[in-house]
């Protein structure tokens, strides 16, 4: 559950990036975006522009998990941001905070100090800390989020 609740945010992430690309050259929609832009670009074509537009696109991404190579992106992306002493490495209140982040997004009533909230990113970080040194490298956040 833990896995699919970050996948889900970081499809969330991706999916503005995806839906920019697909906006500014609606030409090439048909032959190089694929499927799963598809969703994405009638909810931005929605005439409407109505706060309910984004919905069909979340649930697209729900419905379809990021790729690997989408979710390497989005970590290349972001890690910096969450790896504050900038050694490359994120710390366990590093990734908790990246991963209350993920979560808030899918899930905003989601409260941080809350305990079953400490307790998931305990787990999370956990699972991902593959080599048990306990801090993450991308390699190891990019493979604990594409885990399936």
């Amino acid at each position: 559950m833990l896995k699919y609740a970050i996948l889900a945010g970081a499809a969330l992430i991706a999916a503005p990036v995806l839906a920019q690309t697909t906006a500014t050259s609606p030409q090439s929609a048909p032959t190089g975006a694929g499927v799963a832009s598809q969703p994405q670009t009638d909810a931005m074509a929605s005439p409407q522009g109505t706060p309910t537009d984004p919905v069909p696109m979340q649930s697209a991404a729900r419905e379809q998990p990021a790729t690997g190579s989408q979710v390497a992106q989005v970590v290349d992306t972001e890690f910096p941001t969450y790896d504050k002493n900038g050694d490359g490495k994120l710390s366990a209140a590093e990734f908790a905070g990246w991963m209350v982040a993920l979560k808030t997004k899918t899930d905003p009533s989601t409260k941080p100090d809350a305990p079953e909230t400490k307790k998931w990113v305990s787990a999370a970080f956990a699972q991902a800390d593959t080599d048990k040194n306990k801090s993450l490298t991308k390699t190891e956040v990019t493979s604990f989020l594409t885990q399936g």
